[in-house]
């Protein structure tokens, strides 16, 4: 679902249990919101800081480049 979010975590070598770890979900919870986009507000801010990103960059879906 959000193509720099997956470029950010593959760049920096994240598995997606040190993710949800450092965000503070497990990783089933962590894997089911990335398909699904359902990110609290809380676990979106932490990542940008992890990755020292704006939310729109980091968030970003082919609908909002389509615009």
């Amino acid at each position: 679902m959000f193509k720099n979010l997956n470029a950010e975590q593959a760049r920096h070598s994240y598995t997606n249990q040190r993710m949800a770890d450092m965000v503070g979900i497990s990783r089933v919870s962590y894997e089911n919101k990335k398909k699904n986009g359902k990110f609290t507000a809380l676990e979106a801010k932490k990542m940008c800081k992890i990755f020292k990103v704006k939310f729109d960059y980091l968030f970003a879906t082919d609908e909002d480049e389509a615009r």
